[in-house]
């Protein structure tokens, strides 16, 4: 089984990384990068002002460019029935959802991870900062992947999925954000070890629920 799960995590990337899925990882991260420039202009040149909520922006901006693919992470495999072959190849639908979150997280994570650099220029985070930033990134941002997963299990074949998707997400990633932006605050190490704790919470639960959802609209 192993290697039809590799099989799987390397078309779900492939799709992901290079826009087989309607624009690919290449939007949230065009997405990422305009809300750092255009904050600056929305508040002001401000360098303390900037540094004071960079790190916040940076978090709020990585949670909507996860969750701008969330319709097409598991609706369009519903569609086409390939959970239904999968099944029939003894492949449960909780590898399917770990395998997806998987995809899902290299896709925007490392990229985000990346574009944080320039952001982190264009927001006035110093270097220290900065270190915290990435390592709150990629704490958090698996937890990010688990929980659009998630969600786009249980909005999968409902009208108007994707915008229920997208506001079922917001508030169950309020304490991943709470955590990420404050430990900007706390100096850094009680702020990343609630971020992990949080994500690690939703890397176990999510591939049950998800596989317990997609189930359920197979049936």
């Amino acid at each position: 089984m192993s290697g039809a799960l590799f099989h799987i995590l390397r078309r779900d990337l492939g799709l992901l990384l290079l826009g087989g899925r309607r624009g690919g990882s290449l939007l949230p991260l065009l997405f990422f990068l305009s809300v750092a420039m255009l904050f600056p202009f929305a508040v002001g040149p401000d360098p303390v002002l900037l540094a004071r909520t960079g790190g916040g922006v940076i978090w709020v901006a990585a949670l909507l460019a996860a969750i701008l693919p969330i319709d097409r992470l598991i609706e369009p495999d519903l569609e086409l029935g390939m959970f239904d072959q999968w099944a029939l190849r003894g492949i449960s639908e909780e590898w399917i959802a770990l395998t997806r979150i998987v995809a899902h997280w290299l896709s925007f994570g490392p990229p985000l991870m990346l574009a944080a650099l320039p952001a982190a220029g264009l927001l006035g985070i110093e270097a220290d900062k900065l270190r915290i930033v990435e390592i709150g990134l990629l704490a958090g941002t698996p937890g990010l992947a688990a929980l659009g997963v998630t969600v786009a299990a249980l909005t999968a074949g409902l009208r108007g999925g994707a915008a229920l998707g997208g506001l079922l997400v917001i508030p169950l990633a309020v304490p991943l954000l709470v955590f990420g932006a404050g430990s900007l605050a706390t100096g850094g190490e009680s702020g990343l070890a609630l971020t992990a704790a949080a994500s690690l919470v939703l890397l176990a639960v999510a591939p049950f629920a998800a596989g317990a959802a997609i189930r359920a609209a197979r049936g």
